[in-house]
């Protein structure tokens, strides 16, 4: 069987495995956790049912400016929040971004004789917890002996913008070993504007920039990534070329991980467990 039609067998069983709300054991501690907690995670990770965060921007190359590519892209994330109040909310996750022509906006296959490859994660697993006010996210991510625990060391910036909005900033700073004496290093930066419902026409807004390493297949030097994002409520609310692409080429990622066995597993086996 192809891999893209088991990806897509795969998720529609991950699809149907989902509740459509907050299962009942955590239904409480959701309704119990301080607005900004409760508002932080129903915006990012739904409410039980899968939500999308989908992306589009550009990628310059640094110092110059240059436009080099457009890029597009999405997460799909679903939620636990635990029995027990103040027990860290789980938000499951996978995400996966690709590269377009920075004149025709079409989809990279290849770029000066390299094939592109497109940022894909299988799974992210993201551990909310409040302390002293702020909102710390942990992130589990990765295979077998390169399984990443990312701790957050100075959580999440939130705070009120009159009495509808509910503004988060994320600085991520990382330097991550990637095999031998190599590292990962880059800088993050997450504005999320969350607004009460019914306030505006988008609830959800995300802008991000990154400043790190362009691909190996760009040639190498450093970029500034920068996307913008907002949240859709289904696959119908894809922008079309990336729907298109995510059906032809990722379908695997459209649904978010079902459970946390499902990520036990990945973090095992990889996309094995897909049939990638």
């Amino acid at each position: 069987m192809p891999r893209a039609v088991q990806a897509v067998l795969l998720g529609l069983v991950v699809a149907l495995s989902h509740s459509s709300g907050i299962a009942e054991s955590g239904a409480d501690t959701r309704a119990a956790a301080p607005k900004a907690l409760r508002m932080w995670v129903d915006a990012r990770a739904g409410t039980g049912a899968p939500v999308h965060w989908v992306s589009e921007g550009s990628v310059y190359e640094y110092p110059s400016g240059k436009k080099l590519f457009g890029m597009i892209g999405f997460d799909s994330s679903t939620v636990i929040w635990p029995e027990k109040a103040g027990d860290p909310v789980l938000h499951l996750t996978r995400k996966t971004y690709t590269y377009t022509d920075a004149k025709t906006g079409e989809i990279l296959k290849e770029y000066n004789g390299e094939p592109v490859t497109p940022v894909a994660y299988p799974y992210q697993l993201i551990t909310y917890r409040l302390e002293d006010g702020r909102i710390f996210g942990d992130v589990e991510q990765g295979v077998k002996d390169r399984v990443q625990f990312i701790k957050a060391e100075n959580g999440l910036e939130a705070k009120f913008i009159g009495n509808n909005t509910l503004f988060v900033n994320a600085p991520v700073f990382l330097d991550i070993p990637i095999g031998g004496e190599a590292r990962m290093q880059a800088w993050e930066n997450y504005d999320f504007f969350i607004h009460d419902e019914n306030t505006v026409d988008e609830p959800h807004q995300l802008s991000w920039q990154r400043y790190g390493d362009l691909p190996p297949w760009a040639g190498g030097g450093k970029g500034i990534f920068h996307l913008l994002s907002w949240r859709v409520e289904s696959h119908e609310d894809f922008p079309p070329q990336m729907l298109a692409w995510a059906r032809a080429e990722m379908p695997f990622w459209l649904n978010p991980p079902a459970n946390l066995e499902e990520i036990r597993n990945l973090q095992e086996n990889g996309l094995a467990l897909a049939g990638w």
